[in-house]
C-alpha cells in the first residue's frame, strides 16, 4: 500500500493549525488533548475542511495542493471515514448499510463483501436493523461500510469513544484485524493513551494546533519531553518482546526483551508470540545493585540515558534496556541520594503484576 503525505496549515478564528507527517500502512495515531486539532486534520485529509495552504498526497495522487490550485472533492478522494457515533442509516438493514457507500459512490467492488463480513464478524447480523444492535456492533458495521467503499486511506475519528470499557475491549481486535489484514494506511484520532499504545505504529503528538512530535510509537512513548501531553501519571515506555514460556502452575509468563528476561502474570500470553507491552514509569523503581529477598521478581540491569524534571518532587529517568528504552519516575530526593546521572548503571525493579494485559498487544509479524 502507498503512503499518505500531509503538510498543511490552517486557521479557524484564533486557532492556528500546522501539521507535517507521513502515514504508511498500519495505524498512524493523532494524539493530544481535546482541542489539539486532531479532528480538523482528519477533515482536511477527507476534503471536508480546506487548509489555508499546503499539500496532501495519497500514494502519489495529489488530493490537495494550494500552490497548484488542486482541491479534490471528498467523493473523489477514495477515503473511508469512521465517525464516533457510526452514523448508520436507521431505515436500512446492516447489509444495505454496508454496501451503501459503494453503491452511492458507484465504486468498483475490489474488496469482496464476504471477506469484510467475515473479518468483522457480521455474518449473523446482516438482516438486522441498526436499532437492534449494540454500540460495539454498530461500530463494526461502520468499519465495514468504510472498508467496502474501497478506500485508499481510512480515517477513524475516536471510533471507540462512545463505548464503555468492556465494549472497547471487544472491538479493539477488529480494529487490529483491519490494520493487519488490509494494509491500508489508517489515520486514527484518539486521546486514550491505552488505545494508542495498543494500536499505533506511528504517533503524531499535537497540542493546541501545533505538532510537537511524530515518529514510531516506541520512540514517541520513550521521550521524556512529552510528559505533559502524554500525561505524567500514565506515561511509560512501549517494549517489544517475545513470550518464551508460560508456567501454568504459577500463572506467570517468561518474556524476553533483547536478552533480558521479565516475569509477568501469564494470563493471555502464549509461548512464541511477539507482544508489545506498555510499562508505566510510575511502576518502575531503581536500585544501585541487584536486591535479595524481594517479592519484586524483575530486576533488569540498565544504563541511564536521560534525566528530566517532572515537577518539584519528581524526576523522569530514561533507561537503556538492550536496544529499547524503559522509563522510571522517582522522587528528586531519591535521585539525589542515589547520585543518579547519565551513563550510570542501575537495576530497574518491576512487579510482575504491573503490566496489565489490556495494554499489551500481539505484534504484527514482519511483511
Amino acid at each position: 500500500m502507498g503512503v499518505l503525505e500531509v503538510s498543511v496549515t490552517g486557521q479557524a478564528g484564533e486557532f492556528r493549525l500546522a501539521a507535517d507527517f507521513e502515514a504508511g500502512s498500519g495505524i498512524t495515531a493523532l494524539f493530544g488533548h481535546s482541542g489539539a486539532g486532531k479532528t480538523t486534520i482528519l477533515k482536511m485529509i477527507a476534503g471536508m475542511t480546506r487548509p489555508q495552504a499546503g499539500r496532501i498526497v495519497a500514494d502519489g495522487r495529489v488530493l490537495f495542493d494550494s500552490a497548484s490550485g488542486i482541491d479534490l472533492a471528498p467523493a473523489r478522494r477514495q477515503i473511508g471515514f469512521v465517525f464516533q457515533d457510526g452514523r448508520l442509516f436507521p431505515h436500512l438493514s446492516v447489509r444495505r448499510n454496508l454496501t451503501y457507500a459503494r453503491w452511492a459512490g458507484k465504486r468498483d467492488a475490489t474488496r469482496p463483501f464476504g471477506e469484510v463480513v467475515a473479518l468483522l464478524g457480521l455474518k449473523e447480523h446482516l438482516d438486522r436493523s441498526p436499532a437492534t444492535l449494540s454500540g460495539g456492533e454498530r461500530q463494526r458495521v461502520a468499519l465495514g461500510r468504510a472498508l467496502l467503499s474501497d478506500p485508499a486511506i481510512l480515517l477513524m475519528d475516536e471510533p471507540l469513544s462512545s463505548l464503555d470499557q468492556a465494549r472497547r475491549l471487544d472491538i479493539l481486535p477488529y480494529v487490529e484485524a483491519i490494520r493487519d489484514e488490509t494494509r491500508i494506511p489508517i489515520v486514527y484520532v484518539s486521546h486514550d493513551i491505552d488505545e494508542v499504545a495498543r494500536l499505533a505504529d506511528t504517533v503524531v503528538v499535537l497540542e493546541k494546533g501545533r505538532m510537537l512530535a511524530a515518529g514510531a510509537a516506541a520512540e514517541i512513548f520513550g521521550r521524556l519531553d512529552l510528559g505533559d501531553t502524554l500525561g505524567r501519571q500514565e506515561a511509560g515506555a512501549l517494549i517489544e518482546a517475545t513470550v518464551m514460556a508460560v508456567d501454568p502452575r504459577y500463572g506467570v509468563a517468561e518474556i524476553d526483551v533483547d536478552g533480558a528476561r521479565l516475569e509477568l502474570v501469564g494470563e493471555g500470553f502464549a509461548a512464541g508470540e511477539a507482544v508489545r507491552l506498555r510499562i508505566r514509569a510510575r511502576d518502575v523503581a531503581l536500585a544501585l545493585e541487584a536486591q535479595e529477598g524481594l517479592s519484586i521478581r524483575n530486576q533488569l540491569p540498565c544504563a541511564i540515558e536521560e534525566i528530566a524534571n517532572a515537577g518539584p518532587a519528581f524526576v523522569e529517568v530514561a533507561l537503556r534496556l538492550g536496544g529499547q528504552r524503559l522509563r522510571a519516575r522517582i522522587t528528586r530526593k531519591s535521585a539525589d541520594e542515589m547520585a543518579i546521572a547519565r551513563g550510570r548503571q542501575v537495576v530497574a525493579l518491576l512487579k510482575a503484576v504491573s503490566v496489565e494485559r489490556r495494554v499489551a498487544r500481539r505484534r504484527r509479524p514482519p511483511q
